[in-house]
């Protein structure tokens, strides 16, 4: 139910409909729009306006195109030809064939949809494609493209119109002939031409030479100067042209009738086709003006409720933004568990009433299943009622006040409101004494409130503003005024009374100071505190707002920091696992390389039985190879606590001065002097003794970790430390990361060669926890 009758004009939504009206490309759309109602029951506004959803996802859909076509209304003439006899005229089957070619095509688009994306679009497909094609390929049969009947449509009629071009070409060439010699002999003007009079080919001729020329005058010219004469010659080719033409006519209109009988069984599916059409134009000009107001389908509950989060005025974006301005937002929310009753004070102008009219327009048009212009955590329920009482309805013929009009407003408030209803007042009380109108109003309000009846009211009066302090289901809320600059914010503040500013006001627009000072004393000083208070209120919440908002905006763009800082770690991760496996590749490469070229050099030796120059030979391509070696090794560039132990480089190349010397009779084994294994041993047992087992790696950049951290872990590995502890604290869990990465992708080789995996985790809790690793070797 809505209150009062005109509640669309009160609301704006007048303005709504006619955009919709706008955007509409045909008069079948247009009805749509026209017929648009609020609904109050919930399964029919969640459909409404899941269907414009589905529609507009639709038409985003990079992989859909929606068809393009021609709206024809064709309605009134197939309701005509119901009537056996009458016929579709060319015009008719014309426009017919294009609104059943564009049905037919939607028909296939929706009938195509996924019915599990789009299943409400998908249910308006009637099935109906091949029958609507059928009609369009019978339309075809006799119409050519530019909607006239084609010669092909019947024998009878292509043969007709044979004869009827022969015919007149025949006149045409007598008639030309006529004329050429009366132009010669000087009868008639040299730019004289045959003309149409009643239909049959004549030419003009001076009233003397009618006689000379012979034949039948059918007309005169206005002045008498020229007749226009049928020459005898052409009297009976003309009649049978007259002739050809009613056989033509004749034959048009049997083959208009045969077609239209082959249609009139079709027509309901015809007009279910014009229904189709209707609905898409309706729903192509709801997407069009939901994209303009950036409008969105919030989340729809069975109940009644509303929480609208940045909501915006539709009709002044429409009005805003062709001029490249914002509409302040408004954020409201009323819970039959919370507060469902919203009074809200302000100063003049500042916006009040404008909150009233958002709020009534946006539900109205939710309920009409239109989309609106709000934030995406905005919810809303569904009204039984929606009456309101904005502006003056005062009535001379009715005898009616402003005051007795708002009292009828609200006489009709108390008769039909209910729990599932939403009032809007705007300045309830006011138009009558000031105490006695705020005593009434808060009278209404009470009984309103006990009903448990949503609603919005605005007033000056303080009397509903401790009200509604003191009232469980109730609150206030305030128009937002800048002091400083004396100027309405038009910001809604939720949970504090709002000052009317009237001193200030009045100050500024330059009324004396002794008025001003007696008007104080008039109301007393405690009323100009609490005012003072409020207004205080309302500067002190607005400035933690900006806080709140300020800190927000920050944590928002730390968020992204971060985010993008993670971006680049997960990059650095994958560049780092990598550079390790082509290392590691590398590495097995020259191995392979460098043990294929030890053992050429063995064998080169031995088939010299140990020549001194081939043996010299043989020694400087090794010393070659390990100065090469040497070479590739990576050079870090900042050293450790522990003394920068370069990459690993594999142990069989790492010290050259550790191969085996040879000796004696290079034919056989290669023997390991008693002088050379000692050197051996001593060298590993220097490496073993001077081993730390704690790698530092705090403060270092994640290159120069890496390369410690794989220098390190060979080494531990060729001495068989059993247990090492890597120091790299805990920070940003950056060099933490690191460790547990490269160990893991250690164990993982490890495995695939048929190792034993290495053991790791954080350190003791009481001796560093997490900001060390201990790693056990078998």
């Amino acid at each position: 139910m809505l209150y009062p009758d005109n509640i669309e004009q009160k609301i704006d939504f007048v303005a709504i409909r006619e955009e919709l009206l706008r955007r509409c490309a045909s008069p079948l759309g247009k009805e749509r729009v026209a017929s648009m109602h609020m609904e109050t029951d919930y399964e029919t506004v969640d459909r409404l306006l899941a269907l414009t959803d589905q529609m507009r996802s639709a038409q985003d859909d990079p992989m859909l195109t929606f068809p393009r076509g021609d709206f024809h209304d064709v309605r009134e003439a197939m309701s005509r030809v119901r009537i056996e006899g009458l016929f579709l005229d060319e015009a008719e089957l014309d426009a017919l064939r294009k609104s059943l070619a564009y049905a037919a095509e939607v028909e296939s688009f929706l009938c195509n949809l996924d019915a599990h994306k789009y299943p409400l679009l998908h249910e308006l497909s009637g099935g109906g494609k091949e029958r609507l094609s059928g009609i369009v390929r019978t339309i075809d049969g006799v119409l050519d493209r530019y909607g006239k009947l084609a010669d092909s449509a019947s024998p009878e009629l292509s043969h007709i119109r044979r004869e009827l071009t022969n015919q007149q070409g025949n006149v045409s060439r007598i008639l030309a002939s006529i004329l050429r010699q009366a132009k010669s002999d000087g009868m008639v003007d040299a730019d004289a031409a045959p003309t149409l009079r009643e239909g049959r080919l004549v030419i003009p001729v001076p009233p003397g030479y009618k006689k000379k020329i012979g034949g039948i005058v059918h007309d005169e010219s206005a002045t008498g100067k020229t007749v226009y004469i049928e020459p005898q010659q052409v009297v009976d080719a003309n009649n049978r042209i007259r002739e050809l033409e009613s056989a033509e006519r004749r034959e048009r209109i049997r083959i208009l009738q045969a077609v239209t009988e082959r249609l009139r069984p079709e027509t309901e599916l015809i007009l279910n086709s014009q229904v189709l059409l209707a609905e898409v134009d309706f729903l192509n000009a709801k997407v069009s003006l939901a994209r303009t107001l950036q409008a969105i389908r919030p989340e729809l509950l069975n109940k009644p409720m509303l929480e609208w989060c940045d909501a915006r005025h539709p009709v002044l974006l429409l009005h805003y933004i062709p001029q490249g301005k914002t509409v302040v937002p408004l954020s409201i929310r009323l819970q039959a568990e919370e507060n469902f009753m919203l009074v809200i004070s302000g100063p003049n102008a500042g916006g009040k009433s404008v909150c009233l009219k958002t709020v009534a327009l946006l539900q109205y048009m939710l309920q009409c299943g239109l989309p609106v212009p709000v934030a995406e955590q905005s919810r809303a329920g569904v009204f039984d009622r929606l009456m309101i009482d904005i502006g003056d309805e005062q009535s001379i013929q009715d005898e009616l006040s402003t005051y007795s009009s708002h009292l009828r407003n609200m006489r009709a408030f108390l008769r039909q409101a209910d729990a599932r209803t939403l009032v809007l007042a705007d300045e309830m009380g006011s138009g009558t004494e000031p105490m006695i109108g705020g005593a009434i109003a808060e009278a209404i309000l009470r009984e309103l409130v006990n009903r448990h009846v949503f609603g919005i009211i605005t007033t000056h009066y303080t009397n509903l503003k401790h009200f509604a302090e003191q009232t469980p289901g109730v609150v206030n809320g305030a128009m937002l005024y800048d002091r400083g600059a004396m100027r309405p914010l038009f910001q809604l503040s939720i949970g504090q009374a709002g000052s009317s500013f009237a001193i200030e006001i009045a100050r500024q627009i330059g009324l004396g100071e002794t008025i001003i000072q007696y008007a104080t004393e008039l109301v007393g000083e405690e009323h100009i505190d609490y005012d003072r208070q409020l207004q205080n209120i309302a500067r002190d919440k607005r400035y933690w707002e900006y806080k709140r908002q300020s800190i927000r905006q920050k944590e928002k763009a730390l968020e992204a920091r971060i985010a993008q800082y993670d971006e680049q770690m997960s990059g650095i991760k994958t560049k780092k696992r990598e550079l390790l496996e082509e290392a590691r590749q590398q590495a097995e490469e020259l191995l392979r390389r460098s043990n294929a070229t030890i053992e050429r050099t063995i064998r080169e030796i031995k088939e010299s039985k140990a020549d001194k120059e081939k043996t010299k030979t043989a020694r400087k391509k090794i010393e070659a190879l390990k100065e090469k070696v040497e070479q590739q090794k990576p050079k870090p560039e900042n050293k450790s606590k522990q003394g920068s132990k370069t990459p690993a480089v594999p142990k069989v190349l790492r010290d050259f001065s550790e191969l085996r010397a040879l000796k004696g009779d290079f034919s056989a084994e290669p023997v390991t002097s008693p002088k050379s294994r000692s050197t051996s041993v001593s060298i590993a047992h220097k490496r073993t003794m001077s081993f730390e087992r704690t790698l530092d790696i705090r403060g270092l950049r994640i290159d120069e970790a890496t390369e410690q951290l794989i220098a390190y872990m060979d080494d531990a590995l060729m001495v068989g430390a059993g247990e090492v502890t890597i120091l790299h604290g805990t920070g940003t869990g950056a060099l933490k990361q690191l460790t547990r990465d490269y160990l893991t992708d250690l164990n993982y080789r490890r495995r695939k060669r048929g190792q034993v995996a290495l053991d790791f985790g954080d350190g003791d809790v009481n001796h560093g926890g997490a900001g060390l690793t201990i790693v056990r070797m078998g």
